[in-house]
């Protein structure tokens, strides 16, 4: 079993309904298990041009699960999470109904056309740090170095709801 950070967020719709249904659903994914749930956070929305107050903020958080599938199949499941919500890619960074990243996975670090490991911003979002912190303090980002002091440096606005 491998373990993986799957961050998660939403601004559009009924977000704590479809994350709740998201982290369920993936719980019910045959070779996952969850192990924990972060706490949810506020976060205003960040465009390629930088935070835009005036878009609807996101709830933001990481599940941490236990897999027997491989990275690309965990992918493929998020990826559909996502479209069963009605995830639409018709922007960069733009507003979504449920956004499921993979952040780690198992320390792996690779990359090719799906799926770069870790994560390449999570080392400088707040919205993912902190969330992670909660659940694992002692967390290490791989290449980066440990959540705590990644979560010291980042200064995006996250609030605890």
């Amino acid at each position: 079993m491998t373990r993986a950070v799957v961050a998660f967020g939403a601004n559009l719709g009924a977000r704590e309904v479809t994350i709740d249904a998201a982290v369920r659903a993936l719980a019910e994914t045959p070779g996952v298990e969850l192990v924990a749930v972060s706490p949810i956070y506020e976060t205003p929305a960040i465009k390629d041009s930088g935070v835009d107050h005036d878009a609807p903020g996101y709830l933001n958080g990481v599940v941490v699960v236990e897999t027997g599938i491989d990275a690309h199949a965990l992918l493929d499941v998020l990826q559909g999470l996502e479209q069963e919500h009605g995830r639409v890619r018709a922007e960069h960074w733009g507003d979504r109904t449920l956004d499921l990243d993979l952040i780690d996975f198992g320390g792996a670090v690779s990359s090719d056309e799906r799926l770069e490991l870790p994560h390449p911003r999570a080392w400088q979002r707040a919205f993912v740090l902190q969330p992670w912190l909660d659940v694992d303090p002692d967390a290490v980002l791989p290449g980066r170095g440990p959540v705590a002091e990644l979560r010291a440096a980042a200064r995006d606005e996250v609030v605890r709801r």
